[in-house]
């Protein structure tokens, strides 16, 4: 009778190598982490997708991407010598890149502190209204 593994052990030496995460091969590229999977369609780079299963009213569940390993590093160096056609504001290492970065930056902290001072202010009229009522005869 053959030996099995239980379903949780991990392989042996013959193992392949783990597929690497957004934020890994936002480092070996210079292209902006919302646009990995563009970038790695247009270099050729096999993509192992996970989650951003629709719950209906409530939008969709977060969306993971995995890179080969194998594949990474060889669109890496064509990326590098400029052999794969990027968008420029797809890129970090442009003016229109970093641009594009800034702006998106900025106006996700705006939008963020507008919502949390409007926030406040509810909080401060929904307190001043019960005091007022507590306090009027």
């Amino acid at each position: 009778m053959p030996i099995t593994p239980e379903p949780g052990t991990p392989e042996t030496v013959h193992e392949e190598e783990p597929w690497l995460s957004s934020d890994e091969v936002a480092k070996l590229w210079p292209v902006r982490k919302d646009w990995l999977p563009g970038a790695a369609r247009r270099a050729d780079v096999r993509v192992r997708r996970s989650g951003g299963a629709s719950r209906g009213t409530w939008g969709a569940e977060p969306t993971f991407y995995h890179f080969h390993p194998e594949d990474v590093r060889r669109a890496a160096l064509a990326i590098a010598e400029g052999h794969v056609d990027i968008p420029s504001n797809w890129r970090t290492d442009t003016p229109d890149g970093r641009r594009t970065e800034f702006w998106g930056t900025l106006s996700a902290r705006v939008a963020g502190t507008l919502f949390l001072a409007v926030l406040v202010c509810g909080v401060f009229l929904i307190l001043g209204t019960v005091i007022f009522l507590l306090t009027v005869d």
